[in-house]
């Protein structure tokens, strides 16, 4: 694997690919400011030396990835190359001289433009069609994936916000996490939800081993003391009062609030104030009276009656000289009536037409709101993690200084309640109802305003659910810890985008099929997409028969008929071009699995590598 970018993305990646994947990674960086060393790397290649001791990834250093560099990076071999600088345009010309080096190559491209990433997976399939005809490239897995850090950061986010967890996997628009579950009594078994991912170390409960110990395990992580990856149900009745990490769907408990399009109709409440429709009420009230009273005065009938008073109100009717004294005073009590409407209609002219325009741009906080979540920022990150709370009927206010943000437009055709101004000034959280909230999510591109407002959110109210969207990893590990010891009874998250963007990237080096992966202690469970053809452990088996402990485990199969599959189940859903996938996720044990089927399978390293037909270096606990 290649790595190339000019930012923690790169390394994250690189480390990724290493420590999660078991994976021989290449890095390319720019050149470092302070003189470094000359080291060689293996085969002479001048420039390169190794990161972090024996232990890291190779790294080549140079100012552009240019042809040189790419070729000593050893692209022309390589099974996948990941071009993630923050320059688009320096990943659109390496990504066009890597296609030409090696046309297998599978590349994975960090663009911005989400539009133009459509069109350059294709062009970047085709030319790969061209430089080597008969090239099929299913069988090489999504040659070509474009990604950007703010779409596969979303969904982390958004869990984080709801569920307290970025440890997610999004499947058909579906996001899946793996929580760790404690018995509820002794001798008891915890609640395995969609499907027990494993069971924790008998001494995870343990301060001495909060990471569980290493235990006398098998190769396949099976001792009686470690932990044990996708143990079968024997298994899991066997271990009474061990943890265990089950998978369960991200689910909001709290008010719901559907999704509404601005298209919808504006109720007529929201046009006017409570005081100036009472003032309408008033006014129409004695018009109303003064019609009666003109109806039993002079005997007219009762339209005619009305038709006067009308003309009394606005002043057209001829002056009543000559009729009954009481006739008179009802012209003169219609003239002081319709004195008193003119400024209320004014009122309303202008009331209801500001109110309309705002209406329709931005909508206004309910006063009753709560249970919701408050979004600080509108920008790249922000929008995605705007959309992906309100795929989940989630209850947002948003809170954005520019009224020219990216995610303005959003906000106004989903309807969702937006707070201009500036965070840090007194007065803006509170306006968005902070003290009500469910959770606070700062995602503005400034890690001081995100840290101050969390801060300011934990005076306003000290067990709020805070989640950061912080720029360096050091940096977010150290504002963890301290405020997680500032407030022991609050959740507390910080997260940066390059380490919830990470593992979506290295996803996709891995291939289309992979969804993402889960840690479980010092192991890692993957999840992938596999067609049942072509696989004899797979096909023509039943569910239960195709398990096999501590290897692999179906745990969803692909309802949807075969033309109309995509080829990539971890899109979000606003970006399907075609059905939903429709993945059923409780299968019964004696479903027959057949040629024309795909599923999602949870797998170790070793399991995935043994279905595929690779080979893998012996690691224990794979």
């Amino acid at each position: 694997m290649v790595v190339c970018g000019d930012d923690g993305l790169a390394r994250r990646l690189a480390r990724e690919l290493q420590d999660v994947y078991r994976e021989r990674v290449t890095l390319v960086v720019p050149t470092a400011r302070a003189p470094q060393p000359a080291v060689r790397r293996r085969g002479g290649v001048p420039g390169s030396r190794r990161a972090g001791g024996e232990a890291g990834p190779w790294v080549v250093e140079a100012a552009e990835p240019e042809e040189e560099v790419l070729i000593a990076a050893g692209v022309a071999s390589a099974a996948a190359l990941a071009l993630v600088y923050e320059d688009d345009e320096t990943n659109l010309r390496a990504a066009l001289v890597a296609r030409r080096l090696n046309p297998r190559l599978r590349l994975v491209i960090r663009l911005y433009n989400r539009r133009l990433g459509q069109h350059l997976e294709e062009l970047l399939d085709q030319a790969a069609v061209v430089a080597e005809p008969g090239l099929d490239l299913r069988e090489l897995d999504a040659s070509t994936t474009v990604l950007s850090d703010a779409d596969t950061a979303a969904p982390a986010l958004a869990a984080s916000a709801v569920a307290g967890t970025s440890k997610v996997v999004q499947a058909d628009g579906l996001l899946l996490r793996a929580v760790e579950r404690t018995p509820p009594g002794p001798g008891q078994v915890a609640d395995p939800g969609l499907c027990t991912l494993a069971l924790l170390s008998a001494t995870t409960g343990d301060p001495a081993g909060t990471e569980g110990s290493e235990g006398p395990d098998g190769p396949d992580g099976s001792g009686s003391r470690g932990p044990r990856l996708l143990p079968d149900d024997r298994a899991v009745a066997a271990a009474t009062g061990r943890g265990i990490v089950a998978l369960e769907a991200v689910s909001y408990v709290g008010p719901t609030a559907p999704l509404r399009l601005a298209a919808t109709a504006l109720p007529v409440a929201s046009l006017f104030s409570r005081r100036l429709r009472w003032s309408l009420a008033g006014v129409a009230a004695a018009v109303a009276a003064l019609a009666v009273a003109a109806w039993v005065t002079t005997g007219d009938h009762p339209v005619h009656a009305a038709y006067v008073t009308l003309l009394d109100l606005f002043a057209i009717n001829e002056p009543a000289v000559a009729e009954p004294p009481g006739r008179k005073l009802l012209q003169i009590l219609a003239g002081i009536v319709g004195l008193l409407l003119l400024p209320v209609l004014v009122a309303a002219a202008l009331e209801g037409l500001g109110a309309f325009r705002t209406a329709t741009a931005l909508r206004r906080v309910p006063r009753g709101l709560s249970g919701h979540v408050v979004l600080l920022g509108l920008g790249k990150i922000g929008t995605r993690v705007l959309a992906r709370l309100r795929e989940l009927e989630i209850p947002v206010v948003c809170v954005e200084s520019d009224p020219e943000a990216r995610g303005i437009p959003l906000a106004r055709r989903l309807r969702v309640p937006v707070v201009l101004g500036d965070v840090t000034e007194e007065g803006v959280l509170e306006a968005a109802r902070v003290h009500r909230a469910h959770a606070l999510l700062a995602v503005t591109s400034s890690d001081t305003t995100n840290l101050e407002s969390a801060l300011y959110a934990r005076a306003v109210r000290s067990d709020l659910r805070v989640v950061m969207r912080l720029y360096e990893d050091d940096f977010a590990t150290a504002v963890y810890r301290t405020l997680r010891t500032a407030h022991p009874d609050a959740l507390t998250r910080s997260r940066s985008v390059t380490h919830l963007a990470a593992p979506a990237f290295a996803g996709a080096m891995m291939g289309r099929r992979i969804l993402g992966a889960v840690p479980v202690e010092r192991r890692v469970l993957l999840f992938a997409v596999l067609e049942v053809a072509g696989h004899p452990r797979l096909e023509g088996r039943t569910v239960a028969e195709s398990f096999r402990p501590g290897a692999w485990r179906v745990v969803a199969l692909d309802t949807s008929a075969p033309e109309d599959r995509r080829p990539d189940l971890s899109v979000a859903p606003e970006e399907r071009t075609g059905p939903a996938a429709g993945l059923v996720w409780e299968l019964h044990p004696g479903y027959v699995l057949t040629a024309p089927d795909r599923v999602v399978v949870a797998a170790t390293r070793r399991g995935l590598a043994e279905l595929l037909g690779r080979h893998t270096a012996a690691t224990p606990g794979q």
